[in-house]
């Protein structure tokens, strides 16, 4: 029991290596993009501040006062839509970087995670394997093995995997179908962004937006 209990830390540990690997080469590029932007966002706050200013000047204060108000609530509004774009691009860049890396030489890792948190997800005594195109070079039967027997030392019961009857699927990542084809477990990029999306967004704001 304790083995196995061992093995799975070992796994959630490996897992999160490789994403805190991929988000802080993302954050990294993040944090330009967010430099640029706040950047700009400032040139246009200050243009917007100029021309209220010179249009306030001419009214009375009570009109000064409003339209300050609503040029502060204006000015929050773009700030908002620039934080709300950047988080978009990062996705977005998320998965051109994993996309990048298919041909990394630790990508048979990342992969290989994948299919073992899959195959322990999903919990079915034998399961297909379905990928791109590019990911499939990596799945060949010493691969095969090695996450069987990981999911075996992990869970403590055997696994039999193998690619399934429509082995290719055009998106980035790996879906774990059950041999009953009742079941399945999705682990395509898209997917564990989704799945995983609130937190990126927590991640992503707490480092480029908490000063503010």
């Amino acid at each position: 029991m304790e083995e196995r209990e061992n093995g799975k830390a070992a796994l959630i540990a490996s897992i999160e290596k490789d994403a805190r690997s991929e988000a802080d080469a993302i954050l990294a590029e993040a944090r330009k993009l967010a430099d640029e932007q706040k950047a700009y966002g400032e040139k246009q706050a200050q243009a917007i501040l100029k021309k209220a200013g010179e249009k306030a000047a001419e009214q009375s204060e009570a009109a000064k006062k409003k339209i300050l108000s609503g040029i502060d609530v204006e000015v929050k509004r773009r700030i908002m839509h620039a934080q709300d774009s950047l988080l978009k691009t990062i996705l977005n860049r998320v998965e051109e970087e994993l996309h990048a890396r298919i041909k990394n030489k630790q990508y048979p890792k990342t992969l290989l995670n994948w299919v073992i948190e899959a195959a322990i997800g999903l919990d079915a005594n034998a399961a297909g394997i379905s990928a791109s195109k590019n990911e499939l070079d990596y799945i060949d039967k010493a691969f095969l093995s090695e996450a069987e027997k990981k999911v075996k030392s992990y869970t403590g019961r055997p696994v039999a995997l193998s690619l399934s009857d429509n082995p290719q699927n055009r998106l980035q990542g790996i879906i774990l179908t059950a041999e009953d084809g009742r079941t399945a477990f999705n682990n395509q990029i898209r997917t564990r962004i989704v799945r995983n999306e609130r937190e990126i967004r927590k991640r992503i704001y707490d480092t480029l937006f908490a000063e503010e």
